[in-house]
């Protein structure tokens, strides 16, 4: 079904889309399967997107295509493809009205990444007015802050020497502990890597308090304060906080010296925001682990 005459406009201008400052405006390299003809796809795809369905369905009124998500623009030569979608569409927090990354996610790289009349669509690049920007929690510390414990100019600070702890796996508490302490006796920052956590050769709460006493070893030997990144990643929000929450405990007075790792790809934006919201006083450190199904060049579907 040829839906262009409802989820295209193509005399609509960027320029004046974000002037409006009611879209978020998003562009996509696709390509339609084979015998598929370039906007009749991209309609398809702005509908899937937002208001549409394969059939005419007789609760759609006017205020229903008001919402729609709109084609425009589109190249059919460089496969681009541009979709204004409507604030009003994506989903808000019953808690305190704020926006979801989940909700933009679904919408945007949903159900249309499984349409049959598309061979591949791939998000590249996206655009949020001001009042979308304002809707999300924004971060709570930054690199100033980093600064500010490694007693630093809070401007223009320098670089800060950091290590990963190898390999991944398989080093149990003590030699962990212990790598970390003659890193730390000329570095400034240690992390976890993405798959340490709490396997059973070197559980948390033997290895955590271990490393504590690493860094305060190592910041009485240099005069220096040193930073470590642990990994929280769980599949339970609960779980998450536990761990952090006992991380924390076991840090002390050195609580503000730790970031809190977070597998945010394949975790989700709940888990990355279970952490900024639950632990707002600790750098939040999103690791990319599984991003390159979507984002290598390779991959024509999802987003980059």
């Amino acid at each position: 079904m040829d839906q262009s005459s409802r989820y295209a406009d193509l005399s609509l201008k960027e320029e004046d889309l974000i002037a409006g400052g009611n879209h978020i405006l998003c562009a996509y390299k696709m390509k339609p399967a084979a015998g598929y003809g370039y906007l009749e796809t991209a309609a398809h795809f702005a509908a899937e997107s937002s208001t549409g369905t394969n059939v005419e369905v007789s609760t759609t009124d006017e205020f229903t295509k008001g919402v729609d998500a709109l084609v425009y623009h589109i190249d059919e030569e460089t496969e681009e493809m541009r979709i204004a979608y409507p604030l009003e569409l994506f989903d808000r927090n019953v808690t305190d009205g704020r926006m979801m990354l989940v909700s933009f996610l679904t919408l945007t790289i949903g159900n249309n990444q499984g349409m049959g009349d598309v061979e591949y669509a791939k998000m590249y690049d996206f655009y949020m007015p001001r009042r979308a920007i304002e809707l999300f929690d924004g971060p709570a510390k930054d690199i100033s802050d980093l600064w500010r414990i490694l007693g630093r100019p809070i401007k223009d600070g320098g670089y800060i020497a950091g290590t990963i702890i190898k390999p991944k796996l398989g080093l149990r508490p003590e030699p962990f502990a212990e790598a970390a302490y003659q890193f730390w006796l000329g570095g400034d920052f240690i992390k976890n890597d993405e798959p340490q956590g709490n396997q059973v050769f070197c559980p948390m709460k033997k290895v955590i308090p271990l490393v504590v006493d690493a860094m305060k070893r190592a910041q009485d030997e240099t005069g220096q304060a040193k930073l470590f990144s642990a990994n929280i990643t769980a599949d339970s929000h609960a779980e998450m906080i536990a761990r952090g929450e006992y991380i924390l405990e076991q840090f002390g007075e050195f609580a503000d010296h730790v970031a809190f790792l977070v597998d945010g790809y394949v975790g989700g934006p709940g888990m990355v925001t279970t952490a900024r919201r639950w632990f707002p006083n600790q750098y939040l450190h999103y690791h990319r682990a599984g991003h390159g199904a979507v984002t290598s060049p390779q991959s024509k579907r999802g987003y980059t």
